[in-house]
């Protein structure tokens, strides 16, 4: 896939998925709720010295939510940042970052100023060196402790609202499976009580954005652990798949001889251990996941309730989905009908659009097939099958945003469930199979990207740690009749201006 910048992290969703940063997660910080941490480059708060960035005041939206969470101040995530920290770092031109210290996507060099393509591919189009590569990459991420940031272990009241800081360490695959967990769990509402109809990450407008994100996120940090910047997560085209045919020793992890619920002792994912699949027992001790093993991946694919989820996704059933034309609908949730989101999220019936939340289709299909820890969303990240998934899942987005090139407009500015209104942009970017073949892909001529505040660059867990704000991009059209790329977000003054407008 060809990754081109994205705009900024907040991805549409006030709350999206983010991390605390380490150099802010301690009282000083929170007791001045501020995460505007040096770039070491020159030493200054977000890099000001540099031109990089400077240290700025949060904008929180004012736009109306949808009546889904009746609540208002019981939820860390809501309003977020301010909870923790209402001052973080705005970069500019092309840098990101919690403190402007990256480039953002699409860009390297010291100065941010080279543009990169960067392709996606089939897994089974890996050779053999690609593939044990991509595998020992995600292992090494499994065991290699993260540097830039911690998770939360308590909620901001458990902190005494800031003077008794609760994080710890976590390695960098389960940073991300956490930052999943954070996202879609229960909200606490106090002794035993809860409220289990909310998540910042799914059944909304956001699902595809946030994973859009999240996933260029994880990319980016195992770029980081393997100084390896072209690497790139690839994707399992599961499309009128008989079964899970990356579940061999070979790729993700074939079944164990005597306990099918297991894992093969030969893949050595087999030895991972998971974390954050307890969530009753969370809710029981009114706690957060601390990333404290939990046991082996569970999978057990195909032997799932066949009532629910009777096979994998056809190719005829992802056809359908992408001529809906409708972005979102309705209620703007998982009862949505005739929604491109609700259908590829697996809500609705993808050969009728209709919404049937006893049936699951297309992207909650495959979780449900693979009938173990794939299954709980809050914990599906632990299954590296996640990955591969969520990528063809992203591929499928980018099909339907070139097939209709919508308006940002379509995307609902307020009245969407808690988390999922319109406040920010993102870029696209492109997918192997996508592209013509023997056709050179022209990149954007001028790219000015103005990238924002990394709002979270604070902060917790599940929600994307940073606002990444303004993005102004000046096209080129490509020449001939082959599929032009331009930016999938571009900002509302630019909507004139340029011919292709996908705006999620």
């Amino acid at each position: 896939m060809t990754l081109f910048a994205m705009g900024f992290l907040l991805v549409i969703l006030q709350p999206s998925s983010g991390q605390f940063p380490r150099a802010c997660a301690n009282t000083e910080s929170l007791l001045r709720k501020e995460c505007c941490p040096p770039w070491d480059g020159d030493g200054s708060p977000c890099g000001e010295l540099s031109s990089r960035g400077f240290c700025q005041n949060i904008l929180l939206s004012q736009a109306p939510l949808g009546p889904q969470f009746p609540f208002s101040g019981v939820d860390d995530r809501e309003d977020w940042p301010s909870v923790f920290y209402n001052r973080t770092c705005k970069c500019e031109g092309n840098f990101m970052g919690f403190n402007c210290g990256e480039c953002k996507f699409g860009f390297s060099g010291l100065n941010c100023t080279e543009k990169q393509l960067r392709t996606r591919r089939n897994i089974f189009q890996l050779t053999t060196s690609e593939k044990d590569r991509f595998l020992a990459y995600l292992n090494l991420a499994k065991n290699t402790p993260s540097q830039d940031y911690v998770i939360a272990t308590g909620t901001y009241f458990q902190m005494n609202n800031g003077s008794n800081p609760m994080f710890r360490n976590i390695n960098v695959y389960d940073l991300f499976v956490w930052m999943h967990y954070y996202a879609s769990r229960d909200t606490l509402l106090g002794g035993s009580n809860v409220w289990r109809d909310i998540d910042f990450a799914h059944e909304a407008p956001g699902f595809l954005p946030w994973h859009r994100v999240f996933l260029l996120l994880w990319e980016r940090e195992i770029q980081k652990i393997t100084g390896d910047e072209n690497f790139t997560i690839p994707y399992w085209d599961w499309r009128d798949a008989e079964d899970c045919v990356v579940c061999t020793d070979e790729y993700m992890g074939g079944r164990h001889p005597t306990n099918p619920n297991l894992l093969s002792p030969a893949s050595f994912f087999s030895s991972w251990q998971v974390i954050c699949t307890q969530s009753e027992e969370y809710n029981s001790r009114e706690a957060l996941c601390n990333a404290t093993s939990e046991g082996p991946i569970l999978r057990n694919p195909g032997n799932n309730d066949k009532s629910r989820t009777p096979r994998l996704p056809s190719s005829a059933e992802v056809e359908f989905c992408l001529s809906l034309t409708q972005y979102e609908s309705g209620p703007m949730d998982k009862m949505a009908n005739y929604s491109f989101r609700n259908t590829l999220e697996g809500f609705a019936d993808p050969r009728t659009a209709i919404s049937n939340i006893s049936q699951s289709g297309l992207h909650n299909a495959l979780h449900i097939y693979m009938n173990g820890s794939m299954s709980q969303v809050q914990g599906s990240a632990n299954d590296p099958i996640f990955v591969l998934h969520h990528a063809f899942v992203d591929s499928i987005f980018e099909r339907w945003l070139r097939r209709h090139r919508p308006m940002l407009e379509v995307y609902p500015a307020a009245n969407a469930p808690i988390g999922h209104n319109r406040e920010n942009y993102m870029l696209g970017y492109d997918y192997e199979y996508l592209q013509e073949p023997g056709v050179l892909i022209p990149y954007l001529e001028q790219a000015r990207q103005i990238w924002a505040w990394l709002v979270g660059a604070a902060v917790i867990g599940g929600i994307i740690t940073a606002v990444l704000t303004g993005l102004i991009l000046t096209c080129r059209k490509k020449r001939g009749t082959s599929e032009e790329i331009q930016p999938l977000l571009i900002e509302s003054e630019d909507y004139n201006n340029v011919s292709y407008q996908s705006n999620f």
